[in-house]
């Protein structure tokens, strides 16, 4: 399998919006204060923005896209015809691993800071007490899933490289070989017809 650079383009398009999409989410962060209410002695919490967990909702769907096209392509290094023995096929199997812990831990990020960005605290305090406390985000979720994403990138590039080196070679090894046991064949055998013919 030859390396495809729409392929190349397509993984490196996902990974790279989706990062943007972590970094936007780190950004708009749900933010919170308490306030009083006006008519009686009750504070509750007012949020901000929930952009951070749409930001976090598509950078996982782009990431989920961009490794199913990644693993369709490869058929997942398992499903696929094998590949030649050699250092090409380690290289491929360590950037295999490494691309989806990578994934999965930003996908994990991504998923557990939206989840926690949406939720609001929804009961109230006495006034003039500090029992309230509103719950939003840390800071680092967001940058955390980015910083995975960019680590993604590189590994499923890495695998996809390594991989069409390694499935290129098999094919083209197995191939030579059959090529040169077949003509090998076809000369021994009309070596022993034109001997026959001589000693007639």
């Amino acid at each position: 399998m030859a390396l495809s650079v729409p392929i190349v383009a397509i993984i490196t398009s996902l990974h790279l919006i989706a990062f943007i999409f972590a970094v936007g989410a780190e950004r708009r962060r749900s933010t919170a204060k308490i306030v009083p209410d006006e008519y009686d002695e009750q504070t509750y919490c007012v949020y901000g923005t929930d952009a951070s967990t749409v930001y976090g909702l598509a950078a996982i769907g782009l990431l989920l896209l961009s490794h199913t096209v990644l693993n369709a392509v490869t058929r997942c290094l398992c499903c696929g015809k094998g590949l030649v023995s050699g250092s090409s096929t380690t290289r491929t199997v360590f950037f295999f691993v490494f691309s989806w812990t990578t994934f999965l831990g930003a996908e994990a990020c991504l998923l557990a800071g939206s989840a926690r960005n949406a939720y609001h605290t929804k009961y109230r305090g006495k006034f003039n007490l500090d029992d309230l406390s509103c719950a939003t985000l840390h800071k680092g979720v967001f940058a955390a899933a980015a910083a995975l994403t960019l680590l993604s990138l590189i590994g499923a590039n890495l695998y996809y490289w390594s991989h069409s080196k390694a499935d290129t070679g098999g094919w083209e090894k197995h191939h030579n070989e059959g090529l040169g046991m077949s003509n090998y064949g076809e000369h021994e055998q009309q070596q022993q017809q034109t001997t026959g013919f001589e000693k007639v």
